[in-house]
């Protein structure tokens, strides 16, 4: 059963109260509970209801349900909003040009604010945690204090990859805390770099426990994993006011962290606690039926009450009419987002996760309750990995889908070790792991030419670098995680430049596109609800007879050209665009402790 993202009774609702007070005299003044901190952190349900409470503002309206997942890292090399185009404070929030003013966020219940919150709750239960629970490994007090500061540095890392340098809080507020100016966010990688070393101590690994049997709950195998993805952000390439470099804190030079993230990720690979799921699509499947069971690829996942999160109502294959065969989520639930157009022919024909990951058709009208799909335009695709016709659950809020969010998965663990191994050891010691990421993507009688030769030929350490960037983008577009990977790599705008070309190359069929079809032919499948397509792939342009219908496969004009300079808006650069500024409500509210840098 779906774990619900509530707060545990008026108990854990009074304790928290302090996060939504911003008068001095209150904030100093004790908690309005009916029972005191010492016990509640000092007995095991009370403090479990505690650490369940600071995960209620990931699913708060404008916080990660409503603002941040839907907006936060489109328009990459691979993805984007599905109407750059068309100007407003949506666009913009993708276009590399949002406002301090930009109405969709500037709220004081905005995800910034949500996020904050968050880490003050972590921070009284870390606290509570340490002064009454006698946290020690192996114990259940130990878990959740760990999973108090997993939480915290998720929070944290959010912030940090959306708007660099932000507050250090790691204590309660009080009033002389109230007010704060933006730390360096190398002081706040090095400690939840440490954090997660405490937390990795203290959890179980997944299923080693009951608590730690379902992916909500924060395991050895995710803390080790995350740790990893933060060395490498915290080393890697990123906007600083100064400019775009590397930090020059020794403590997060590509040595010590690529060291981390490797010793990290080979542990959590040689648990044997998580894994690949067998196929790309058993794993999809798995996700969209709900299946929050620990030890397969999912190591944490943002866990949504089935009326709560939007992960399918925003980034689903779309479904034109308000409730179908497979869902009464509203009229036009999914499709906000998807590849760029060109995506699927850079997928080998071979590779099993183009046709998962890149889809050409939405749902039309319903006739008796009944969708058909329909062809979309050359322009426009959806993120197959997220289908409503693949729930198990019939969803009939029109507001939300209670979908979980797949923070970080098994495969992301292969990459950071790929990675982190070639640079330190060469490409010979990266290569087994990008061969198993390779190896479920293509069929058994393929393998000996897309995997092993296919890697085998990669010599060098700077062509098993460009390999590992393009495997990370076949494995995890749709996933919102390419943005900061590319600023890590500082190929942020190398590569939308590169997607650009692209676009106007499949637009004009010329280049690495010419052979694209223009033409494609379609009927429905014997259930009268499913397409049967000729001519996506290169080659197929024979017409395959009278019982297919045709439609025109091209992409051209100056509503082409206006798409695709929407990628980020003309004038700006991209690599002076890394993140959202803060909020001019909170440049207003912050006691001039706040401002905004990169030009803002």
């Amino acid at each position: 059963m779906k774990h619900k993202i509530i707060i545990a009774g008026l108990i854990i609702s009074g304790l928290f109260s302090s996060c939504q007070q911003f008068e001095d005299d209150y904030l100093e003044a004790p908690a309005q509970s009916t029972l005191d901190a010492s016990v509640i952190f000092s007995t095991a349900g009370l403090a479990k209801g505690a650490i369940d409470g600071i995960k209620v503002p990931f699913a708060e309206t404008n916080s990660y349900r409503g603002r941040f997942l839907p907006y936060y890292g489109l328009n990459t090399d691979v993805e984007w909003y599905a109407t750059s185009q068309t100007a407003g404070d949506k666009a913009d929030l993708c276009v590399y040009d949002t406002k301090p003013s930009n109405t969709e966020m500037n709220t004081t219940n905005n995800a910034y604010s949500m996020m904050f919150s968050g880490i003050e709750r972590a921070n009284i239960c870390i606290k509570g945690l340490r002064q009454y629970g006698n946290p020690l490994p192996g114990t259940e007090m130990g878990q959740l204090l760990g999973e108090a500061l997993t939480l915290r540095a998720i929070y944290y890392a959010d912030l940090i990859k959306a708007w660099g340098d932000v507050p250090a809080r790691f204590e309660p507020i009080t009033s002389a805390t109230l007010y704060l100016p933006k730390s360096s966010r190398d002081i706040l990688y090095k400690q939840l770099i440490t954090d997660l070393g405490e937390a990795s101590t203290l959890v179980a690994w997944p299923n080693e426990t009951a608590y730690t049997s379902t992916v909500e709950h924060i395991n050895k195998a995710f803390v080790k994993a995350f740790r990893a993805r933060l060395a490498l952000v915290s080393s890697g390439f990123q906007q600083y006011p100064d400019g775009v470099r590397r930090s020059t804190d020794p403590e997060l030079s590509v040595g010590n962290m690529y060291g981390l993230a490797l010793r990290e990720s080979r542990e959590v690979i040689q648990s044997g606690a998580a894994r690949l799921e067998s196929t790309f699509e058993g794993l999809w499947r798995k996700y969209n039926e709900e299946n929050t069971t620990a030890g397969g690829e999912s190591l944490w996942e943002l866990p949504f009450a089935d009326g709560r999160g939007r992960m399918l109502f925003t980034f689903a294959v779309k479904h034109t009419a308000a409730s179908d065969q497979f869902q009464a989520n509203g009229a036009n639930r999914g499709g906000v987002a998807g590849p760029l157009p060109f995506v699927f022919y850079d997928y080998d024909q071979a590779d099993a996760r183009r046709d998962v990951t890149c889809v050409p058709y939405k749902y039309g009208a319903a006739v008796n309750n009944i969708a058909k799909q329909e062809l979309n335009t050359l322009d426009t695709w959806y993120f197959g990995k997220y289908r409503y016709e693949w729930m198990k659950r019939y969803v009939t809020s029109t507001n939300d889908d209670g979908v979980n969010k797949m923070y970080m998965r098994y495969a992301e663990v292969l990459l950071i070790a790929a990675e982190t191994a070639n640079e330190l050891e060469g490409p010979g010691a990266a290569a087994p792991y990008l061969k198993e990421i390779r190896r479920r993507a293509f069929p058994a009688a393929a393998q000996a030419v897309k995997v092993d030769q296919y890697v085998n030929d990669i010599t060098s350490k700077e062509a098993m670098l460009n390999a590992i960037v393009e495997e990370n983008k076949f494995e995890f577009t749709g996933e919102m995680e390419r943005k900061q990977a590319l600023i890590r790599w500082n190929l942020l705008k190398v590569k939308l430049d590169l997607a650009k070309q692209k676009m106007t190359n499949l637009s004009a069929r010329t280049g690495e596109y010419a052979d694209i079809p223009t033409t494609l032919y379609y009927k429905y499948k014997a259930d009268n609800v499913s397409l049967d397509i000729y001519g996506l792939n290169r080659g197929e342009t024979t017409n395959p007879g009278a019982l297919y219908s045709s439609a025109t496969w091209t992409w051209t004009g100056t509503a082409a050209d206006a798409k695709i300079n929407s990628l980020y808006k003309p004038g700006v650069n991209p690599d002076n665009r890394q993140f959202w500024p803060i909020w001019q409500v909170f440049i207003d509210g912050s006691n001039n402790q706040l401002k905004n840098d990169y030009g803002y």
